[in-house]
This record gives structure tokens, sequence and C-alpha cells, in this order.
């Protein structure tokens, strides 16, 4: 198949579709949560590309650097990120708060690459985490279940400087994470393998501030009263101002090999192209029932090219609904007005 590539490259440059890519190597030995990742294990793990915005390179580069690593072994995935911050601020200090309220670090995962039943998790510089579990993405009426909890996480905060001491110059600090591989499964799902691949991608929260009576201020809008719009700098560029669109976040493969050895490719999904008609459909169809009030029921109606040789493309639809179909080497790939991906089998 000619969209079938390897990329020989280091795992952290940009994938075909323009989502980023990361190899996430096996722990031979679990990394302590500490918050520091000193050991042996993270010194081999490679670092992923600096953050940007999350609109990508329209917008100017991140302020600050931003960076992560990952590793797995067969109970957890571990996380490590380290966030460059002359000024250490935080306030929230309650699970569950709403902690993208404080300076953050936010991690998106989703295990079988649907766009649906996806997970969130935050972190402030207090180690105060939130954590929830969509069914399907805001845009497409879902809401946050924050009363799923990642049982079993373990996380730990590194600071680098004097937390909520305006006047002096701070370094920053990294946040340390194993989350349990069993939180993240559903009913019939197997253990994790070699090779496979996943949805994720990272977003840092950061807030203008100054100083008033000796503590940071988060700068408001003089008109609204409101705060200014945050700073979201992520992994893998979104392209919108918007991280619940799962279908833009990058992309996590397994290896069973240890890190520092020697490099593995990445291997795109064999789907890749097919995914990539359907969301075509699917913001076509989004644009067209913005301004008609319903959905076209042809795909000529959406103006889309051809499909190409090899997919052949069709959708049934009705004013209030469709269903968008690919059929390629591997068989039907659909799409609904809900926006989940699922094969036909």
């Amino acid at each position: 198949m000619r969209f079938f590539l390897l990329f020989f490259v280091m795992a952290f440059h940009i994938a075909v579709s323009g989502q980023r890519h990361y190899v996430c190597y096996f722990a031979t030995h679990p990394p302590v949560i500490d918050g520091v990742g000193e050991e042996a294990a993270w010194q081999a793990a490679p670092w992923t590309a600096d953050f940007g915005d999350i609109e990508g390179e329209i917008r100017p580069r991140p302020e600050f650097r931003t960076r992560t690593k990952m590793l797995w072994d067969k109970d957890y995935l571990y996380i490590y990120a380290e966030l460059e911050e002359p000024d250490l601020w935080g306030t929230l200090r309650q699970h569950d708060t709403i902690v993208y309220l404080d300076n953050d670090f936010e991690v998106f995962i989703d295990p079988d690459n649907d766009t649906h039943n996806y997970f969130e998790l935050e972190f402030n510089a207090l180690n105060t985490e939130m954590d929830l579990f969509l069914a399907k993405p805001y845009r497409n009426g879902g809401r946050a279940l924050m009363s799923w909890d990642a049982q079993g996480l373990r996380s730990a905060v590194h600071t680098r400087g004097t937390l909520n001491h305006p006047g002096d110059k701070d370094a920053g600090w990294s946040v340390e994470m194993a989350i349990p591989l069993k939180t993240l499964h559903f009913w019939g799902d197997g253990p994790v393998r070699d090779s496979a691949v996943w949805r994720i991608n990272f977003s840092r929260v950061e807030w203008d501030r100054e100083v008033k009576d000796g503590q940071y201020v988060v700068l408001t809008d003089g008109a609204t009263g409101r705060r200014r719009p945050e700073h979201n700098w992520v992994w893998s560029p979104q392209g919108i101002i918007d991280m619940h669109a799962p279908e833009k976040w990058g992309y996590l493969q397994f290896s069973e090999r240890s890190g520092g050895r020697d490099t593995v490719a990445f291997v795109p999904p064999v789907d890749e192209k097919a995914r990539e008609l359907l969301w075509k459909v699917y913001y076509g169809q989004r644009d067209f029932h913005r301004s008609r009030g319903r959905y076209a029921t042809s795909l000529q109606d959406l103006g889309l090219p051809p499909a190409p040789e090899g997919y052949s493309l069709k959708m049934e639809a009705m004013e209030v609904q469709y269903t968008a179909v690919v059929m390629d080497p591997g068989g039907m790939l659909m799409i609904d007005q809900d926006g989940r991906i699922g094969r036909l089998r």
C-alpha cells in the first residue's frame, strides 16, 4: 500500500497527517515517581519536540520551554514533563478542582483512536490532580465525567525555585506520573502489545499574571473583568483552539525494546488515509450544518474532491444525520455526525 510509510527519523518528528508521533520504549526497571526523572531509563528515553502554540506555527513560539518523555511496562504508562517557569505559582489543592485555573500540565489519551471514550488528567505545581473521562467530545454533546478516577495513579512534582514567592526568579517545575494501564482499559481490551498505537497529546496552560500585595494575580480584561485568555502550549499542534478534537492529537507507539539501544521506526496506522477522507466529510458536514441548519444529503453538496485511487467514499444522509463509509484495503471504515470513527466488520 503506497500510503504505508516508515519513518526512520527520531521519534518526535511530524507524522504524515501533520500530527507528531513518539515511540514509547519499555522500562525494564520502573522509575521512581519522585518528579525528578534521573533514572537510567529516563536518561535513555528521547525527549519530545518542544511544545508550540495550540494553533501551530501561525502563532508565536511559546515564551517558556516545555517538553516530555514517556516509558511503559506491563502495568503503567510513565510520563515525565519539564516546564520552564520563572514565576512558580499554584493555589489549588483539592483533588478534581478545576486545575487549569492555575498554570498546569495536561494529558489527553484515546487508546483506540475512535475519538470517543477518552481520558484527561491535569496537574499543577502543587501536584494537585484532576482526572476525567469523556464518552464523546464536548463539540458532540459530551459531558465530562468527573467521578471517574485514574485508580492507582502515582504522581510527583519537583520545583526548581520558590513556589508563590514573587520577586525572585525560578527555573521551573517537573511532573512525573505512573498511569495504570488497567484504568485506561474497557471490557474486552487486552494488554498493550508491541507496536500498538494510541492517540495522545499534552497541553500546558499558562496565565499572564501581575503581583499585587505580594501575591500573583491573574490579569483581567478591563472591559469585562474576566481573565485574559490563557496561553495554551501543546506537543502536537491542534490547528484550532480546542484540545477536545482527538483526531488532531499525536500518535504514541509502544515498543517492547528498551530505550537507548537503537531507534525503532514509527509506523503510521494503515487506515490513516481513510481516516483523513472521513474527517473531510465530518468537517464539511459541520460547516454545511452551521450555514444551512441541516446536513448535506450528498457528497457533491460538500464540494469534496474524488477519493484517491484505491479508495471508495460513500455517504448515506438525511437532514438530521448521516453516515460516511470508506472502503480501503483493510475493509470499511465509517464516521457519523457524532464524529466517532469505527470499522465495520
